[in-house]
C-alpha cells in the first residue's frame, strides 16, 4: 500500500477527491497525513476522514530554507512513499526537493510546458489560446518544469473567464491526479528525476 502525504494551502478540492478515492478498499494508496503552510480550510477534509494533519506556517520562519527544513522534518515523521502538492502555493526550497526527490508530485492547471507558474489559467486566457489543459508532474527545482506524468487538453470556450475556465480544469486535474497516484501505487508508473 502506497502511503501519501498531501500538502495544501487552500480549500483542498484535489485533496478531497484523493481522500474520496483512497477511502475505497480497492484503491492501492492511503493518505497518511495532510500538511499546510497556513491555517487552510482544506484541513477540515483531513479531520473529516480522520487523517492526522499538521501546519508549518511559512510566515513563522525567517527564510524559505528554514520553513522547508521544518516541513521536511514533519514529513519524515510519517515516512510517506509519495508527497502530493495539492494547491500548495509555495515554492519548495531546493534542499527539500532534493531530500524527497523524485517522490514529490504536483498538479498544474495548464498543458505544461505552456503557462507555468501561479497564474496558468489567467496566462492562457491572456495569450488568447483556444485550448489549455491540466498536468501532473514530478516536482523539481524549477517552476513547473519537472517530468510530466500525465496531461490532458481542455478547450477554452468563447466567453470563458478565469473562474469558469478553472472550474472546468479542476475535475480533469483531480481525475489525472487520482490516476497517477493509482499508477504509481501499482507500479505502472515509475518516478524519475
Amino acid at each position: 500500500m502506497l502511503t501519501v502525504a498531501v500538502l495544501i494551502s487552500g480549500t483542498g478540492s484535489n485533496l478531497r477527491a484523493l481522500l474520496d478515492a483512497a477511502s475505497h478498499p480497492d484503491f492501492p494508496a492511503r493518505v497518511v497525513v495532510v500538511g499546510a503552510d497556513r491555517d487552510a480550510d482544506g484541513l477540515a477534509h483531513a479531520e473529516e476522514f480522520g487523517i492526522p494533519s499538521f501546519t508549518v506556517p511559512f510566515r513563522a520562519h525567517d527564510s524559505r530554507e528554514a520553513w522547508g527544513e521544518e516541513l521536511g522534518d514533519q514529513l519524515d515523521v510519517w515516512t510517506p512513499d509519495l508527497i502530493v502538492l495539492s494547491g500548495l502555493m509555495r515554492l519548495l526550497p531546493p534542499s527539500l526537493v532534493a531530500r524527497f526527490s523524485p517522490r514529490i508530485i504536483n498538479t498544474h492547471p495548464a498543458f505544461l510546458p505552456e503557462f507555468p507558474g501561479a497564474h496558468g489559467v489567467r496566462d492562457a486566457l491572456a495569450a488568447g489560446v483556444t485550448e489549455t489543459g491540466a498536468s501532473v508532474i514530478v516536482v523539481d527545482d524549477g517552476v513547473d518544469t519537472g517530468p510530466i506524468l500525465a496531461q490532458e487538453r481542455i478547450p477554452v470556450l468563447p466567453g470563458d473567464d478565469e473562474h469558469s475556465l478553472h472550474e472546468r480544469i479542476k475535475p480533469v486535474e483531480r481525475r489525472l491526479l487520482i490516476d497517477v497516484v493509482r499508477r504509481i501505487a501499482t507500479g505502472e508508473l515509475t518516478l524519475t528525476d
